[in-house]
């Protein structure tokens, strides 16, 4: 049993600690870790998720987006004085500016440091002039920020290929892989799905609803299948970012909704329980994903899946076993792996089975916190 030691988990949406690492805050306590959960933005519901799991919140002032000097400075003062008056012994960042601010704080105090790299996003898709130039300055921040760390875990290999190509990590750091955050096997319980040449066959993305995660795709794809096949149905959920340009209209995603083209749901707060009444999971993504939690849902529930050659996306699928691998901005790939279902129903069920066995062997929420447990022993 470790000697009582203070870890405090960062990330820049508060909601996210109970949604995405609420497993391995438990886990963290079962071992006796005192675990602080700091974030930007707690709500009363939030606060009371993260009490629930044990965790202690911890609220600090970050702008998510966009870099103001003044503000990311004031930033990292305020962190470096959260860590020393809650003594905290390591730091457990994830996004960037967490990872980033997080990390120049610590260093300060000569606090250990391991970083989640959780995905690369937008600033790593080069799509747009304004990606490239903020690779450039985030890639500058990351190898002035990630040089102290003690380990360093991505959730692809994709992405450490990456850092160690540009040099933002050092050949001779402790860098790791993990599967993504995992899944909890038990909460996304497997459901068998038996359809027939009559069934009606019902599609299903979920995601913060944005361009690059391939809504669009969707939507267009939705409009060429509805007419030819009246037993198909294309499932929506998850809102349009506030403040984004790239947001998908959500004026349009209620047009097709009327229409009956799809059917949109907005935000749900029991994502299980609304996958659980659905078929084939999509997400033609061209975002620079870790391993999307989404699909691991959908994995461990027992859906196909239809997603892209992307980084962290690619990881989910075994091509024409438990889905279809397209290349990502193309409307005409995804519309054939749709059709093959409902040319195919049978093979829902089939493949369905064999995204079951790939959540069971390769992501399950308890092999990757003890991953991460082990990294984290490892620096104490």
């Amino acid at each position: 049993m470790l000697v009582s030691k203070n870890i405090l988990i960062l990330c820049s949406a508060s909601f996210s600690l109970s949604n995405f690492r609420g497993d391995l805050i438990r886990h963290l306590l079962n071992k006796g870790f005192k675990v602080y959960c700091g974030g930007p933005d707690f709500d009363e519901n939030t606060l009371k998720l993260v009490r629930e799991l044990g965790g202690i919140p911890i609220s600090f002032n970050l702008q998510r987006t966009g870099l103001n000097p003044l503000s990311d400075y004031n930033t990292i003062k305020e962190l470096k004085t959260i860590m020393e008056t809650y003594k905290i012994d390591i730091l457990f960042p994830y996004t960037i500016k967490p990872v980033i601010y997080g990390s120049f704080a610590a260093k300060k105090l000569g606090i250990p440091v391991i970083s989640l790299i959780t995905g690369l996003g937008f600033t790593f898709s080069r799509v747009t002039t304004k990606a490239k130039i903020l690779q450039s300055i985030t890639e500058f921040l990351y190898r002035k920020a990630l040089k102290s760390n003690k380990a360093v875990i991505f959730q692809n290999s994709d992405d450490l290929e990456l850092f160690k190509n540009h040099k933002i990590v050092a050949q001779n750091q402790s860098l790791h892989v993990v599967n993504g955050s995992g899944i909890n096997l038990e909460k996304f319980a497997f459901k068998a799905r038996k359809h027939t040449s009559k069934s009606i066959v019902k599609f299903v993305l979920v995601a913060r609803l944005m361009k690059e995660k391939g809504v669009e795709l969707l939507m267009n794809g939705a409009q060429v299948l509805k007419s030819q096949y009246p037993n198909s149905e294309f499932h929506i959920i998850g809102e349009p970012p506030e403040n984004s340009s790239s947001a998908v209209s959500k004026k349009e995603l209620e047009e097709l909704d009327r229409n009956g083209t799809i059917v949109y749901h907005g935000k749900s707060n029991n994502v299980a329980k609304s996958i659980s009444e659905l078929d084939i999971f999509v997400l033609p993504t061209y975002y620079r994903e870790g391993v999307p939690r989404s699909i691991l849902e959908a994995l461990s529930s027992g859906m196909p899946i239809i997603t892209t050659m992307q980084p962290g996306c690619k990881e989910t699928v075994i091509d024409r076993k438990n889905g279809f691998l397209i290349p990502p901005k193309e409307e005409k790939p995804l519309v054939e792996a749709m059709k093959y279902f409902l040319d195919n129903p049978e093979q829902i069920e089939i493949m369905g089975k064999e995204s079951r066995k790939l959540a069971e062997n390769k992501f399950d929420v308890n092999l990757i916190n003890t991953h991460i447990l082990n990294v984290i022993q490892e620096q104490l």
